[in-house]
């Protein structure tokens, strides 16, 4: 592995609004060889690092790489070609405390692969795409309650095991959609909800959901009004409601942040007007412990991209305008159990590689889980920090038996009597919240 130390720019970028003037921190500025231009889904690990994928705009394999939380980078894998190029999507942390993701090019057909990753680096090649419409996925897959993982490429659905058994759900044909780009979500329903950028009966592309047996239903045309090209996919967020958003469309042209209900109706929250908003949001939404939503932009009064927050009502707040200097074409955002919302962009910083950063949100840490539902006697893994054999975990109330694996990292069951509801540790340093309500299945 290789690790490259901060790179001590730690820049505080000046031109934020003066209410945020000093949070806004460059952790790293990546170098121009790899890795360089970081896109997709971050992932936090079990020891609290956080984990993505980075293409080279030269057509290099890619690499995977992690960054600590003080802003060591280490490159964990290198791909090369035979196991796969240009892993565009990110990656997802899995309950066996593994990495999953893929690749758009490369393997035996040149059409991309599914593939795993191991904490330290060793990638295992589960499935090598057959070739169009069986090809070049955007994004990673996620899993599912069940401990499957679901996915699109440009012109499938497919589902697999993690011993590579690989199943297509759905080939799409157009009038439902074309060119999913943004990750699946599996919402309480049980169903897997996502997004095409084309096709539908408006050729802007759908909102879709499919079942884990295949059952496929388009659920919204998009049509210019409600945004048109979405290239991001959707959250469900803590009232229930999915979020989105599109790349053109709206009442500017330039995208929407938009809202369909559980009963799949959409509403538009804002219309993005390509001045000091910025334009286009691509990164998937990310709500954070304080209920909002935060997203990026491209363009800005400087050019160089918008962090916002957004309230479910629609109320639209700019938080930091990137610019060269200090990174600029934000594209992927996550809030770590410690509170700060990291990211990353494209390019800019010292190196011109892109930089990773950190916000400071003034939340205090709390802890999340895996997997997203849960039955009681099973087995829970909470991520989160300051966890000692002392600890205790409370699943709306109901006390759990509790097994710490490290600071950052424990296994819990799910304990006669627990109901949906947030779920609690107490630590030496106080109580952790989660970030999201357990659902208890019966």
């Amino acid at each position: 592995m290789k690790t490259i130390r901060l790179t001590g720019l730690a820049l505080i970028c000046a031109l934020a609004p003066a209410a945020h003037a000093q949070s806004y921190k460059v952790l790293n500025s990546l170098p121009p060889a790899r890795p360089s231009e970081p896109w997709g889904v971050i992932a936090q690990s079990r020891g609290g690092y956080l984990v993505t994928t980075a293409i080279d705009p030269r057509r290099d394999p890619g690499v995977v790489f992690r960054v600590s939380t003080s802003g060591v980078l280490t490159v964990l894998h290198d791909f090369g070609s035979s196991d796969g190029a240009v892993p565009h999507g990110g990656v997802t942390l899995g309950m066996n405390g593994r990495f999953y993701g893929t690749t758009e090019f490369g393997g035996t057909n040149d059409s991309g692969t599914v593939f795993e990753m191991t904490p330290d680096g060793i990638v295992t090649t589960l499935h090598e795409f057959s070739g169009t419409p069986d090809a070049n996925p955007e994004t990673s897959p996620i899993q599912s309650l069940y401990g499957d993982f679901y996915g699109t490429t440009a012109g499938t659905i497919y589902k697999f095991t993690t011993e590579g058994d690989y199943t297509e759900l759905h080939v799409f044909s157009g009038p439902d959609g074309l060119n999913p780009n943004g990750p699946l979500v599996q919402a309480a329903d049980y169903w897997f909800y996502g997004t095409t950028s084309s096709g539908g009966a408006n050729g802007a592309g759908t909102i879709f959901r499919i079942s884990s047996s295949g059952e496929y239903q388009v659920l919204f045309d998009f049509d210019g009004t409600h945004g048109s090209n979405p290239n991001a996919g959707l959250i469900q967020a803590n009232d229930g409601n999915f979020y989105g958003s599109t790349s053109a469309g709206g009442a500017y042209g330039r995208g929407v942040v938009f809202r369909m209900t559980p009963a799949h109706q959409v509403t538009v929250l804002h219309d993005f007007t390509g001045g000091s908003d910025g334009v286009s949001e691509f990164g998937t939404l990310v709500q954070a412990t304080d209920d909002y939503l935060y997203g990026t932009s491209w363009g800005g009064t400087l050019g160089g991209g918008v962090l916002f927050r957004l309230s479910t009502t629609g109320v639209f707040t700019v938080l930091h305008e990137f610019e060269l200097s200090t990174g600029e074409g934000p594209i992927a955002l996550i809030q770590h159990t410690d509170g700060f919302l990291y990211g990353d962009t494209v390019t800019g910083g010292g190196g011109s590689g892109g930089v990773f950063f950190r916000f400071d949100l003034g939340l205090p840490p709390f802890v999340t889980y895996l997997p997203s539902y849960g039955r009681v006697g099973m087995s829970v893994d909470l991520l989160g920090q300051y966890f000692t054999p002392d600890t205790e975990v409370f699943f709306n109330g109901a006390p759990s038996q509790i097994t710490v694996l490290s600071p950052t990292y424990i296994r819990v069951v799910v304990p006669d009597g627990a109901t949906s509801g947030f779920i609690t540790v107490t630590t030496a340093k106080g109580t952790l919240t989660s970030n999201k309500v357990f659902l208890i299945r019966p």
